[in-house]
């Protein structure tokens, strides 16, 4: 390699490295008033800067915060509800293939029921909802405290 390749590729270096501490300078600087805000939310403000020098792509931006570990951990709520170890008999699903198979061709044939979880202030509530199978349609609901089946016999007589 030549001389001036040489000097043009030490400039280049010191460049991207100046480039990228006043690119941590303003992510430190943004994390002292938002601790928790995520690499999309920074690279989105690094980018409507009025000093566009701070411009970075998404995904370098991320390969530099995680050199330096500043990358914010994702929480994830997760709720294990699924307690397959109980003296309950399981009924089986009759809508996957199979002998006993059920389609439903039209509407008000096959109901489906499922529970899901609202976060709330105060803790989380319960979502009892029956669905139609053909059209996707909500037939009934009930929001409970709990897991009880009541709650769930609840949405289904307002199915009804």
């Amino acid at each position: 390699h030549s001389r001036q390749a040489w000097y043009q590729y030490n400039t280049r270096c010191n460049k991207r490295q100046e480039h990228h501490a006043q690119v941590l300078d303003f992510v430190a600087r943004t994390r002292c008033r938002q601790p928790r805000i995520g690499t999309r939310k920074l690279h989105y403000l690094l980018n409507m800067q009025a000093d566009k020098t701070l411009n970075i792509g998404r995904d370098r931006l991320f390969n530099l915060l995680g050199e330096y570990r500043l990358l914010v951990p994702v929480k994830r709520a997760y709720h294990k509800t699924t307690n397959s170890h109980h003296r309950f008999y399981r009924h089986p699903n009759l809508l996957k293939p199979g002998p006993e198979q059920v389609t439903a061709l039209e509407p008000e044939q096959v109901w489906v029921a499922d529970i899901t979880y609202l976060p709330l202030r105060s803790g989380t509530a319960c979502l009892s909802l029956v669905t139609d199978a053909c059209s996707r349609k909500i037939v009934g609901y009930h929001v409970g405290e709990n897991l009880q089946t009541e709650n769930v016999v609840k949405a289904f007589r307002q199915a009804l």
